[in-house]
């Protein structure tokens, strides 16, 4: 698909969104003005919700559009092999702010609030301590008391719901998200950078709905006479091979609302990738607000989801899973500062959600707190090949009667975790060299007793030696 013209992106902004009584939150900020700004970059973090890493052109999708995430990524830096390490959404997001694992920020229910301590090395307060203007925009989905007072510009959801009223007209959400970051971008300057969290609740579905992803009717249109096919890990075999207690897990229940028929499928797909490129449409409109302001030559965006999505992947629906498809993530960060050679690479490197974090610090030349535990992806970004992690720690700890926890590791090759509190205990191993779809499970064959045992310790390593923060009590 040809990208957008600029007609496209000459729409009216500010009013939209503050009619809608997404009031911004205004602070000041109480900074060290003694730094000199001119040359720190400024940052956009745009984070999606619950998008398949292969649901974007870039990553060999031959049926979506999405022309402005395809030009981030030719005039950026793809990570190919990019992951959370939990996979849902107030943890993952909690670790992208922090840096940090689940089993260390304690963000495992919705109603956890991040302490003030981790709140302290979170990237956006970390940079408005030193001198950038913060805002976030969107969905924060961690704790139930929100930081407002410590952006400069706050715009949240106003409820998990797609469409609003405004003025009389029906907006869709994303839109009005896009309509509230640019009101902040039109009132930035060179003299002082920026941060910009935006958080788009698309393609998030709405949960049990009938039409479960909506789409800005604006985008209706698209893929109207297109077959999308169901990917291979649909049949039904898949389903039938997997552990009984997920059989009826949460990840059925909304396959059943989502996919249930071949008909149900394209319906839910369609939506889908009609979100994902209503998303890429706004990611467009920022980028011409970026150049019209004069701030495009000087802005970063790291472009990534917060979680993968099963999308009839084993007759399942959602995320919460360690297997790839919930766990794996599209990831780009596209500097304009780069060089033409460094442009347009692909890293196979393992990148993870920790990573935003301290990636955004060295960016800013601002230290990374020695609390943080992911690793910073510049030097990818400058073409080095950096000495990198070989294994990752993979946990998800959400008390749901659906949804069994786990725990694992997550190698170059192996992929490990074990069922915690199943009867009976169950663990899975797959060697992702021979066997990328993970259909073949090598926890009870003799002849890969020494990776199990090697894969268990690590992962028993992870649990002993990172600090561990406990889920707080339920206010």
């Amino acid at each position: 698909m040809e990208g957008y013209t600029r007609r496209d992106f000459l729409q009216s902004t500010a009013a939209v969104s503050l009619a809608a009584g997404l009031v911004p939150h205004s602070a000041s900020a109480d900074v060290n003005e003694a730094r000199t700004h001119q040359q720190r970059p400024n940052i956009i973090v745009f984070l999606t919700d619950d998008q398949h890493f292969k649901a974007l052109g870039c990553m060999g999708n031959s049926i979506i559009r999405t022309p402005e995430m395809d030009r981030l990524a030719n005039e950026g830096v793809l990570f190919e092999n990019a992951f959370v390490t939990t996979p849902i959404c107030c943890t993952s997001r909690a670790s992208i702010l922090t840096g940090t694992y689940g089993w260390s920020n304690g963000a495992h229910e919705f109603y956890a609030d991040l302490s003030p301590d981790l709140l302290d090395i979170s990237y956006p307060i970390a940079l408005r301590r030193n001198g950038y203007r913060t805002a976030f925009v969107g969905k924060y989905g961690v704790g139930r008391n929100y930081p407002r007072e410590e952006y400069d510009y706050w715009v949240d959801l106003p409820g998990h719901h797609y469409f609003h009223e405004v003025d009389g007209r029906r907006r869709h959400m994303t839109s009005m998200m896009c309509d509230a970051s640019i009101e902040f971008l039109q009132s930035c300057t060179s003299d002082r950078p920026f941060c910009l969290s935006l958080s788009t609740f698309a393609p998030h579905a709405h949960d049990y709905a009938e039409r479960p992803f909506p789409p800005d009717p604006a985008f209706d249109h698209l893929y109207e006479d297109v077959e999308i096919p169901k990917p291979q890990l649909a049949d039904e075999q898949y389903y039938e091979a997997l552990p009984p207690f997920l059989k009826d897990s949460e990840g059925r229940v909304r396959w059943e609302n989502r996919f249930r028929t071949p008909e149900r499928y394209q319906e839910s797909m369609r939506d889908y990738y009609r979100l994902i490129t209503g998303i890429d449409y706004a990611l467009g409109r920022i980028r011409w607000t970026l150049r019209h302001q004069g701030l495009a030559d000087n802005t970063v965006i790291i472009f990534l989801s917060d979680n993968g999505f099963f999308l009839g992947h084993r007759g399942l629906a959602g995320k919460w899973y360690a297997y790839e498809d919930s766990i794996r993530i599209p990831f780009i960060i596209y500097d304009p500062r780069l060089p033409e050679a460094q442009r347009g690479r692909r890293v196979d490197d393992m990148a993870l959600n920790l990573d935003v974090a301290p990636t955004a610090l060295e960016l800013a030349g601002v230290e990374i707190p020695k609390e943080i535990q992911g690793k910073s992806l510049v030097p990818f970004m400058r073409g080095e090949s950096p000495d990198w992690r070989e294994h990752w720690f993979f946990e998800h700890r959400f008390e749901h009667d659906r949804i069994p926890k786990s725990e694992g590791v997550r190698t170059t090759r192996w992929k490990y975790f074990r069922w915690l509190e199943t009867e009976p205990e169950l663990e899975e191993l797959y060697d992702l060299d021979n066997d990328p779809l993970e259909t073949n499970n090598l926890a009870d064959d003799p002849d890969h007793a020494d990776i199990l045992a090697e894969m268990q310790a690590l992962t028993d390593n992870y649990r002993d030696t990172l600090p561990h923060r406990p889920v707080p009590s339920r206010p």
